[in-house]
């Protein structure tokens, strides 16, 4: 079955950096369509990044681009998100995503002085 286990979630004050990894298996990740999601208390999901199987042309929320950077090792079947800049309003629960139907138990992100 699938399986997608994020990790590096913290408490970073604001500026800092977090680099967030996704391990997964139980399906063909050098295929699969893959995303970053959050979701922060009181808000609504959010698509924070996608990237295709090959890794060309990922997508980014607009207010996360230029900060962070979603990358895969298709060979370890991993999945990052390095966060750069980190801000406030970045705070929320972080899951990986195969496609649209298939999340992680999620990781969570604080960013607070």
């Amino acid at each position: 079955q699938v399986q997608l286990v994020e990790s590096g979630g913290g408490l970073v004050q604001p500026g800092g950096s977090l680099r967030l990894s996704c391990a997964a298996s139980g399906f063909t990740f050098n295929i699969s369509t893959m995303a970053w999601v959050r979701q922060a208390p009181g808000k609504g999901l959010e698509w924070v990044s996608f990237i295709n199987s090959g890794g060309g042309t990922p997508y980014y929320s607009d207010s996360v681009k230029g900060r962070f950077t979603i990358s895969r090792d298709n060979a370890k079947n991993t999945l990052t998100l390095q966060m750069n800049s980190l801000k406030p309003e970045d705070t929320a629960l972080y899951y990986c995503a195969r496609g649209l139907f298939h999340w992680g138990q999620g990781t969570q992100v604080t960013v607070s002085s």
